[in-house]
Parts: structure tokens; C-alpha cells; sequence
């Protein structure tokens, strides 16, 4: 249990530098307290996203990944943070992107911020 509190709390906060460092990733909130409430849940709408979501992708696209070399995974990884986007719309958050690019450029700082911290905090299993 304590793994995934980690996990969630990691990718709250690689996507709070995202939306921090680019222009079209928008978390609006009234108070410092409701955007971090707000990150965490954006961040366990991003999980089940990537828990469900992605396997499915990855696996249809499948040649695309022989083809491109596994670049094609910059581009998936953006339409997830764009179906996250979507899901939390759905579900009255106060997080946005808004296109693709912001997409792309969010997902290369949410994957590097997320790989970082995974660094510093390790597991101990």
C-alpha cells in the first residue's frame, strides 16, 4: 500500500512541474490546498489510465513501435496525459491540456521529473 501512496505522490508531483513549466497545462485552483488535492487526484486518474489504457495501445500499435524504433512512445504517452486531461474534465478537476504539443512537451517533463524521484526515493523491494 505504501508503494502506491509513493507512486501517486511521485507522479502528482512530476505532473504539477509539468504543468508549472508548460504554458498549455493548466491547473487552476482557489488555494495552494485544492491545487495539491487536485494534483493527487489527476494523478490517480493518470495511474488508472496507464494501468488500463496503455497496455491496450501499446499492444495494437505494435509494428509502429518496430517501425519507428519505440519513438512512437513519445506519442502515446502524450494522448494518455490527453485522455487523463479528458477523464478529469469528466470528473470536475481543475487540470487542462490543451493540444497535442503541450501534450507531447508535458509527458517528456512528467516522464523525467517521474524517473528522478524514482531515483532518489527507491523501494525496497
Amino acid at each position: 500500500m505504501m508503494k502506491f501512496v509513493l507512486k501517486t505522490l511521485i507522479n502528482a508531483a512530476a505532473i504539477g512541474a509539468a504543468a508549472w513549466l508548460i504554458k498549455g497545462i493548466d491547473l487552476t485552483g482557489a488555494d495552494w490546498g485544492h491545487k495539491a488535492l487536485t494534483l493527487v487526484l489527476v494523478a490517480l486518474v493518470f495511474g488508472v489510465v496507464n494501468f488500463f489504457v496503455k497496455p491496450l495501445v501499446k499492444l495494437f500499435s505494435l509494428p509502429l513501435f518496430i517501425l519507428t524504433l519505440g519513438l512512437i512512445t513519445f506519442v502515446i504517452n502524450a494522448l494518455m496525459l490527453l485522455l487523463t486531461s479528458y477523464a478529469s474534465g469528466q470528473l470536475s478537476l481543475h487540470f487542462k491540456v490543451e493540444g497535442f504539443v503541450p501534450a507531447l512537451l508535458g509527458s517528456l517533463i512528467i516522464s523525467i521529473v517521474a524517473w528522478g524521484l524514482h531515483m532518489v526515493v527507491r523501494d525496497e523491494d
